[in-house]
């Protein structure tokens, strides 16, 4: 029978240290962004870098001064997590654009083969999008505003403020109605909805 000594369990007590950590920080989960990085909350949303815009003219950041913006990272066609999240985006933007929001989704390439634009403008019609859509090459945008080596999901959603302040991040994933995710986000779109411009 193999005993353990002092030495064996020092060498493990900083390792069950930091597991025990982890498990007793509050509603921590892998994808939890406390877990990955740092959130953005509360700094101005950077000026986007993206082309080929899908149902709107080209649109700046800084032009959207004085509305709600919502912007929602997605791909297509293999991720289970927009088509999911699609109905909701559309519901948001029909619910609320007349009340200030503005609804931006930002398609970045994860599919095999090269880029095509006319397969994007395909997926957005498939998701109902009717809301402006663009690409974001080489996922310039999604790299400056949200990933690092420590973010896994790239289906990133952010809230941005009257006043080009990021909100609220919902860090990858979906949301649909009736799930807690929705809830929030529905509320803090009220919330900045009612905030003068």
């Amino acid at each position: 029978m193999k005993r353990f000594t002092s030495s064996a369990l020092t060498r493990g007590l900083p390792w069950l240290l930091v597991l025990l950590a982890w498990l007793a920080a509050p509603g921590a989960t892998a994808a939890d962004p406390r877990t990955q990085g740092e959130k953005p909350v509360g700094r101005p949303a950077p000026a986007w870098r993206v082309e080929h815009w899908i149902n709107s003219a080209p649109l700046e950041l800084a032009a959207l001064r004085g509305r709600v913006v919502l912007v929602r990272f997605w791909t297509a066609p293999d991720c289970p997590f927009c088509s999911a999240t699609a109905p909701a985006l559309n519901d948001f933007h029909a619910r609320y654009a007349e009340r200030g929001l503005t609804v931006v989704g930002f398609y970045h390439h994860k599919a095999r083969g090269p880029l095509d634009p006319r397969a994007v403008e395909r997926y957005a019609r498939l998701f109902g999008f009717r809301f402006p859509v663009a690409i974001d090459p080489d996922w310039r945008t999604l790299r400056a505003w949200w990933l690092d080596d420590r973010r896994k999901f790239t289906s990133a959603s952010f809230l941005i403020d009257r006043r080009g302040i990021i909100r609220h991040v919902h860090p990858g994933g979906r949301y649909v109605r009736g799930d807690a995710a929705y809830a929030e986000l529905q509320a803090m779109i009220e919330r900045l909805c009612a905030e003068p411009p």
